[in-house]
Protein backbone atom coordinates (compact mmCIF):
# COMPACT_ATOMS: atom_id res chain seq x y z
CA UNK A 1 0.00 0.00 0.00
CA UNK A 2 1.47 3.38 -1.06
CA UNK A 3 0.53 6.78 0.76
CA UNK A 4 1.85 10.07 0.01
CA UNK A 5 4.44 8.22 -2.36
CA UNK A 6 5.63 5.91 1.03
CA UNK A 7 5.71 2.15 1.37
CA UNK A 8 3.35 1.81 4.33
CA UNK A 9 2.57 -2.05 4.15
CA UNK A 10 2.87 -5.12 1.44
CA UNK A 11 -0.13 -7.97 1.05
CA UNK A 12 1.64 -10.76 -1.36
CA UNK A 13 1.05 -14.58 -1.39
CA UNK A 14 4.63 -16.00 -2.57
CA UNK A 15 5.14 -19.59 -3.70
CA UNK A 16 5.68 -21.81 -1.04
CA UNK A 17 4.67 -19.18 1.31
CA UNK A 18 3.96 -21.08 4.81
CA UNK A 19 2.97 -17.84 7.22
CA UNK A 20 3.64 -14.67 7.00
CA UNK A 21 4.29 -12.12 9.71
CA UNK A 22 4.32 -8.09 9.77
CA UNK A 23 6.21 -6.19 12.11
CA UNK A 24 7.03 -2.92 13.49
CA UNK A 25 9.00 -2.23 10.08
CA UNK A 26 9.37 -5.07 8.26
CA UNK A 27 6.75 -7.26 6.20
CA UNK A 28 8.13 -11.33 6.82
CA UNK A 29 6.85 -13.87 4.59
CA UNK A 30 8.34 -17.89 5.32
CA UNK A 31 8.56 -19.29 2.53
CA UNK A 32 8.99 -23.31 2.46
CA UNK A 33 9.88 -23.12 6.00
CA UNK A 34 13.55 -22.61 4.65
CA UNK A 35 13.72 -18.81 3.64
CA UNK A 36 12.48 -15.08 4.43
CA UNK A 37 11.50 -12.49 1.90
CA UNK A 38 11.49 -9.77 4.36
CA UNK A 39 10.43 -6.29 3.08
CA UNK A 40 11.20 -2.90 4.47
CA UNK A 41 8.42 -0.40 4.32
CA UNK A 42 8.37 2.96 5.38
CA UNK A 43 6.66 2.45 8.94
CA UNK A 44 8.11 4.10 11.99
CA UNK A 45 7.83 3.26 15.31
CA UNK A 46 8.98 4.62 18.89
CA UNK A 47 7.77 3.52 22.67
CA UNK A 48 6.78 0.46 21.18
CA UNK A 49 3.66 2.25 18.86
CA UNK A 50 3.75 2.85 15.36
CA UNK A 51 3.03 5.85 14.36
CA UNK A 52 0.50 7.05 12.15
CA UNK A 53 2.46 8.54 9.07
CA UNK A 54 5.24 6.62 7.73
CA UNK A 55 8.83 8.34 6.55
CA UNK A 56 9.52 8.45 2.60
CA UNK A 57 12.94 6.04 1.98
CA UNK A 58 13.33 4.78 5.11
CA UNK A 59 12.75 1.00 4.60
CA UNK A 60 14.93 1.59 1.42
CA UNK A 61 17.51 3.34 3.51
CA UNK A 62 17.16 0.18 6.51
CA UNK A 63 17.34 -2.12 3.97
CA UNK A 64 20.39 -1.27 2.33
CA UNK A 65 22.41 -0.26 5.75
CA UNK A 66 21.57 -3.26 6.50
CA UNK A 67 22.98 -5.08 3.54
CA UNK A 68 25.78 -3.33 3.60
CA UNK A 69 27.03 -4.19 6.84
CA UNK A 70 25.80 -7.37 6.78
CA UNK A 71 28.28 -8.39 3.52
CA UNK A 72 31.03 -6.46 5.35
CA UNK A 73 30.84 -8.72 8.43
CA UNK A 74 30.47 -12.11 7.25
CA UNK A 75 33.88 -12.49 7.95
CA UNK A 76 33.21 -12.54 11.45
CA UNK A 77 30.28 -14.48 12.00
CA UNK A 78 27.86 -16.02 9.12
CA UNK A 79 24.48 -14.46 8.55
CA UNK A 80 21.34 -14.91 7.04
CA UNK A 81 21.35 -12.84 4.11
CA UNK A 82 21.30 -14.56 0.53
CA UNK A 83 20.64 -11.60 -1.93
CA UNK A 84 18.68 -7.98 -1.95
CA UNK A 85 17.56 -8.25 -5.51
CA UNK A 86 15.44 -4.78 -4.62
CA UNK A 87 16.78 -1.94 -2.45
CA UNK A 88 13.82 -2.52 -0.11
CA UNK A 89 13.78 -6.27 -0.07
CA UNK A 90 16.23 -8.99 1.28
CA UNK A 91 15.86 -12.61 0.61
CA UNK A 92 17.77 -15.13 3.26
CA UNK A 93 17.51 -18.01 5.61
CA UNK A 94 14.98 -18.75 7.80
CA UNK A 95 16.38 -19.78 11.18
CA UNK A 96 15.29 -20.43 14.70
CA UNK A 97 15.67 -16.93 16.32
CA UNK A 98 17.25 -16.75 20.14
CA UNK A 99 15.22 -15.14 22.21
CA UNK A 100 17.52 -12.92 23.02
CA UNK A 101 18.54 -9.50 22.12
CA UNK A 102 22.50 -8.72 22.57
CA UNK A 103 22.31 -5.15 22.89
CA UNK A 104 26.25 -3.63 23.76
CA UNK A 105 26.99 -0.22 24.91
CA UNK A 106 30.52 1.74 24.43
CA UNK A 107 29.05 5.06 26.03
CA UNK A 108 26.52 5.70 28.79
CA UNK A 109 23.86 6.89 26.86
CA UNK A 110 19.95 5.77 26.52
CA UNK A 111 18.65 2.74 28.92
CA UNK A 112 21.71 2.56 30.31
CA UNK A 113 21.81 6.10 31.76
CA UNK A 114 18.27 6.29 32.71
CA UNK A 115 19.40 3.38 35.13
CA UNK A 116 22.63 4.96 36.12
CA UNK A 117 20.83 8.38 36.85
CA UNK A 118 18.25 6.60 39.19
CA UNK A 119 21.30 5.05 41.14
CA UNK A 120 21.74 1.89 39.94
CA UNK A 121 25.58 1.10 38.97
CA UNK A 122 24.99 -2.84 37.97
CA UNK A 123 22.96 -3.23 34.84
CA UNK A 124 22.27 -7.06 33.35
CA UNK A 125 25.76 -8.42 35.83
CA UNK A 126 27.62 -5.18 34.03
CA UNK A 127 29.49 -2.79 36.60
CA UNK A 128 29.10 0.63 35.88
CA UNK A 129 31.90 2.91 37.70
CA UNK A 130 30.87 6.01 39.82
CA UNK A 131 31.48 9.97 38.64
CA UNK A 132 30.26 9.07 34.82
CA UNK A 133 28.20 11.82 33.34
CA UNK A 134 25.93 11.34 30.20
CA UNK A 135 27.34 10.02 26.85
CA UNK A 136 30.68 9.13 29.05
CA UNK A 137 32.65 6.47 27.61
CA UNK A 138 32.50 2.84 29.64
CA UNK A 139 36.44 1.65 29.90
CA UNK A 140 35.16 -0.88 28.27
CA UNK A 141 32.03 -1.94 26.18
CA UNK A 142 29.62 -3.64 27.91
CA UNK A 143 26.80 -6.27 27.02
CA UNK A 144 23.29 -5.92 28.49
CA UNK A 145 21.17 -8.57 26.77
CA UNK A 146 17.42 -8.29 26.68
CA UNK A 147 14.08 -11.15 26.62
CA UNK A 148 12.85 -10.11 23.64
CA UNK A 149 9.14 -9.51 24.07
CA UNK A 150 6.30 -9.88 21.90
CA UNK A 151 4.19 -7.14 22.97
CA UNK A 152 5.72 -4.24 24.93
CA UNK A 153 8.92 -3.80 26.55
CA UNK A 154 12.01 -5.73 26.65
CA UNK A 155 13.35 -6.98 29.92
CA UNK A 156 17.26 -6.90 30.84
CA UNK A 157 19.01 -9.95 31.69
CA UNK A 158 22.39 -11.27 32.67
CA UNK A 159 24.23 -13.69 31.04
CA UNK A 160 24.11 -15.67 34.14
CA UNK A 161 20.15 -15.72 34.20
CA UNK A 162 20.45 -16.57 30.72
CA UNK A 163 22.37 -19.72 31.05
CA UNK A 164 21.07 -20.81 34.42
CA UNK A 165 17.78 -20.64 33.19
CA UNK A 166 18.08 -22.77 30.50
CA UNK A 167 17.75 -19.48 27.52
CA UNK A 168 21.32 -20.52 25.77
CA UNK A 169 23.38 -23.03 26.64
CA UNK A 170 26.58 -21.73 27.81
CA UNK A 171 28.73 -22.95 24.82
CA UNK A 172 26.25 -20.83 22.50
CA UNK A 173 26.64 -18.08 25.06
CA UNK A 174 29.87 -17.76 24.82
CA UNK A 175 29.72 -17.41 21.46
CA UNK A 176 27.36 -14.75 20.96
CA UNK A 177 29.48 -12.98 23.53
CA UNK A 178 32.63 -12.89 21.13
CA UNK A 179 30.83 -12.27 18.07
CA UNK A 180 28.71 -9.38 19.16
CA UNK A 181 32.16 -7.68 20.77
CA UNK A 182 33.85 -8.59 17.78
CA UNK A 183 30.84 -7.39 15.53
CA UNK A 184 30.79 -3.80 18.02
CA UNK A 185 34.36 -3.71 17.46
CA UNK A 186 34.45 -3.84 13.62
CA UNK A 187 31.33 -1.56 13.43
CA UNK A 188 32.75 0.98 15.19
CA UNK A 189 36.14 0.69 13.05
CA UNK A 190 34.06 1.53 10.20
CA UNK A 191 32.32 4.02 11.61
CA UNK A 192 35.20 5.81 12.82
CA UNK A 193 36.52 6.22 9.11
CA UNK A 194 33.35 7.91 8.16
CA UNK A 195 33.80 10.35 11.11
CA UNK A 196 31.15 8.36 13.55
CA UNK A 197 31.56 6.70 16.81
CA UNK A 198 29.16 3.82 16.71
CA UNK A 199 27.63 4.17 19.89
CA UNK A 200 26.00 1.30 21.03
CA UNK A 201 23.83 -1.22 19.04
CA UNK A 202 21.87 -4.17 19.10
CA UNK A 203 22.63 -7.84 17.24
CA UNK A 204 20.13 -10.70 16.97
CA UNK A 205 21.12 -13.86 16.41
CA UNK A 206 19.13 -17.67 15.40
CA UNK A 207 20.42 -21.12 14.69
CA UNK A 208 20.56 -22.72 11.01
CA UNK A 209 21.36 -26.43 11.16
CA UNK A 210 22.96 -26.12 14.78
CA UNK A 211 25.07 -23.26 13.00
CA UNK A 212 24.74 -19.43 14.99
CA UNK A 213 23.75 -16.81 12.38
CA UNK A 214 23.43 -13.13 12.90
CA UNK A 215 19.79 -12.66 11.79
CA UNK A 216 17.97 -9.17 11.42
CA UNK A 217 19.41 -5.87 10.53
CA UNK A 218 22.82 -4.67 11.63
CA UNK A 219 23.98 -1.23 12.65
CA UNK A 220 20.82 0.70 10.90
CA UNK A 221 19.55 4.00 12.71
CA UNK A 222 16.98 1.78 14.44
CA UNK A 223 19.03 -0.32 15.81
CA UNK A 224 22.08 1.79 16.74
CA UNK A 225 23.19 5.56 17.94
CA UNK A 226 25.71 7.37 16.20
CA UNK A 227 27.73 10.34 18.17
CA UNK A 228 29.86 12.35 15.80
CA UNK A 229 34.01 11.40 15.95
CA UNK A 230 35.14 15.14 15.66
CA UNK A 231 32.57 16.77 18.02
CA UNK A 232 32.89 14.04 20.95
CA UNK A 233 35.49 14.97 22.86
CA UNK A 234 34.72 19.08 22.59
CA UNK A 235 30.67 18.21 23.76
CA UNK A 236 31.58 16.08 26.34
CA UNK A 237 34.27 18.36 27.80
CA UNK A 238 31.59 20.72 27.99
CA UNK A 239 28.83 19.15 29.24
CA UNK A 240 26.92 19.65 25.88
CA UNK A 241 24.75 17.05 24.40
CA UNK A 242 26.08 15.13 21.76
CA UNK A 243 25.20 15.67 17.94
CA UNK A 244 24.03 11.79 16.91
CA UNK A 245 22.34 10.28 13.93
CA UNK A 246 19.59 7.50 15.08
CA UNK A 247 16.14 7.38 15.71
CA UNK A 248 16.62 8.86 19.26
CA UNK A 249 15.89 12.34 18.00
CA UNK A 250 11.63 10.92 16.65
CA UNK A 251 11.81 9.72 20.11
CA UNK A 252 13.18 13.33 21.82
CA UNK A 253 10.37 15.11 19.50
CA UNK A 254 7.85 12.96 20.73
CA UNK A 255 8.97 13.12 24.48
CA UNK A 256 8.62 17.06 23.96
CA UNK A 257 4.98 16.93 22.70
CA UNK A 258 4.12 14.99 25.21
CA UNK A 259 4.35 10.90 24.01
CA UNK A 260 6.38 8.21 25.67
CA UNK A 261 3.91 5.35 24.79
CA UNK A 262 1.89 5.86 28.41
CA UNK A 263 -1.73 4.90 28.86
CA UNK A 264 -4.30 7.86 28.32
CA UNK A 265 -1.58 9.45 25.55
CA UNK A 266 -2.10 10.52 22.07
CA UNK A 267 0.73 10.21 19.46
CA UNK A 268 0.87 14.24 18.19
CA UNK A 269 0.67 14.87 14.87
CA UNK A 270 3.80 14.72 12.15
CA UNK A 271 3.81 17.70 10.24
CA UNK A 272 5.42 17.46 6.63
CA UNK A 273 8.12 19.42 7.93
CA UNK A 274 8.55 17.23 10.56
CA UNK A 275 8.39 13.97 8.05
CA UNK A 276 10.79 15.41 5.96
CA UNK A 277 13.38 16.57 8.16
CA UNK A 278 13.39 12.79 9.57
CA UNK A 279 13.98 11.45 5.46
CA UNK A 280 16.75 14.06 5.36
CA UNK A 281 18.58 12.51 8.91
CA UNK A 282 17.70 8.69 7.58
CA UNK A 283 19.85 9.81 4.17
CA UNK A 284 22.41 11.60 5.43
CA UNK A 285 22.94 8.42 8.40
CA UNK A 286 22.88 6.59 4.95
CA UNK A 287 25.70 8.47 3.20
CA UNK A 288 27.86 8.47 6.91
CA UNK A 289 28.06 4.83 7.64
CA UNK A 290 28.07 3.58 4.05
CA UNK A 291 30.60 6.35 2.20
CA UNK A 292 28.10 6.09 -0.97
CA UNK A 293 25.49 8.34 -2.20
CA UNK A 294 22.01 7.70 -1.88
CA UNK A 295 19.73 7.01 -4.71
CA UNK A 296 16.48 7.15 -4.01
CA UNK A 297 14.15 4.68 -5.21
CA UNK A 298 11.31 5.23 -7.69
CA UNK A 299 7.58 4.78 -5.86
CA UNK A 300 6.10 4.51 -9.17
CA UNK A 301 4.34 0.52 -9.38
CA UNK A 302 6.67 -0.44 -6.13
CA UNK A 303 4.45 -3.45 -5.16
CA UNK A 304 4.31 -4.61 -8.57
CA UNK A 305 8.16 -4.06 -8.85
CA UNK A 306 8.49 -6.11 -5.92
CA UNK A 307 6.39 -8.92 -6.53
CA UNK A 308 8.41 -9.03 -10.03
CA UNK A 309 11.63 -9.58 -8.54
CA UNK A 310 10.83 -11.38 -5.12
CA UNK A 311 9.55 -14.00 -7.75
CA UNK A 312 12.02 -14.18 -10.13
CA UNK A 313 14.24 -15.12 -6.96
CA UNK A 314 12.27 -17.46 -5.48
CA UNK A 315 12.69 -19.58 -8.88
CA UNK A 316 16.43 -20.40 -7.76
CA UNK A 317 15.35 -22.57 -5.37
CA UNK A 318 13.13 -24.09 -7.07
CA UNK A 319 9.92 -23.15 -5.40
Amino acid sequence: MLTNKALVSTNYFFPGQKKFYRGKVRDVYHIADKYLVVVACDRISAFDNVLPKPIPYKGQILNQIAAYFLDATNHICPNWKISTPDPNVTIGYQCKPFKIEMVIRGYLTGHAWREYKSGKRMICGSPMPDGMKENDRFPAPIITPTIKADRGHDTDISPADIVSQGMINAEHWEKLEKYTRELYDYGNAMANKNGLILVDTKYEFGLKDDEIMLIDEVHTPDSSRYFYLNEYEELQQKGLEQKQLSKEFVRQWLIENDFQGLEGQSIPEMTEEFINSVTDRYIELFEKVTDQKFEKTDYVDIDLRIENIVLMNLKQFNI
